[in-house]
């Protein structure tokens, strides 16, 4: 369908899944940081600690990718008090653990700001179709309503529509086919709408502020 990705990486697979990101690596796919395992909760260290899980993320992908991720998604949206400072003192330009708006909203930190992109809760397998045991075709469906009504909606402002995909739960055959409709419909709209990275979004945005064109 010509849809293109963000990845969130785990640090760690490069070390354990080396062919993994090598397979999905692409013009089109951008590749943000999502810490270093899932097996850590980032929330839950001290500052210093924190401080370097995001720094030997970063240090990793940068080496593997030949560029610093400009996204971070911490592992659970696990954040402590300065997350935030501490991955904008990074050099990150986008976090993804705030999924309280539908457009990309400002966040100040100590140091200055970062841009919040929205990450989605509902339209996320793993919460939808684990946690709250919702089928594949009602969650295919889910797609469909949220993409139609936000299609409807943006006449009036712009919006991000996200969607939050694990291979290991909607890639089971007997879910993907419901995905794949999902993205069918969507696909069929690309005239209408800009399929693109979470990357290209939030450079869009921070060029909209620099020229004092507000989003909404």
């Amino acid at each position: 369908l010509n849809v293109p990705l963000t990845l969130l990486v785990n640090s760690s697979v490069y070390t354990h899944a080396p062919g993994l990101i090598e397979r999905l690596r692409s013009d089109t796919t951008e590749v943000s940081a999502h810490g270093r395992t899932n097996s850590e909760a980032q929330g839950l260290l001290t500052e210093a600690d924190e401080a370097a899980l995001i720094r030997e993320a970063t240090r990793e992908i940068a080496q593997r990718e030949g560029k610093a991720p400009a996204g971070w998604l911490g592992p659970w949206l696990s954040e402590s008090k300065v997350t935030p400072d501490l991955v904008q003192e990074a050099g990150y330009r986008y976090i993804m653990d705030w999924c309280m708006d539908d457009q990309p909203v400002w966040l100040k930190t100590r140091s200055g700001r970062i841009l919040s992109l929205p990450y989605p809760q509902e339209l996320n397998d793993s919460s939808t179709i684990v946690g709250r045991r919702v089928g594949a075709s009602d969650f295919a469906d889910m797609i469909i309503d949220q993409f139609d009504e936000m299609l409807e909606q943006s006449v009036h402002q712009p919006l991000v529509f996200g969607l939050a995909l694990h291979p290991y739960v909607i890639g089971q055959p007997f879910r993907i086919r419901h995905l794949r409709r999902a993205l069918a419909h969507i696909a069929r709209h690309r005239e209408q709408i800009w399929i693109t990275t979470g990357g290209r979004i939030a450079e869009h945005a921070i060029g909209l502020d620099q020229a004092g064109t507000p989003l909404a």
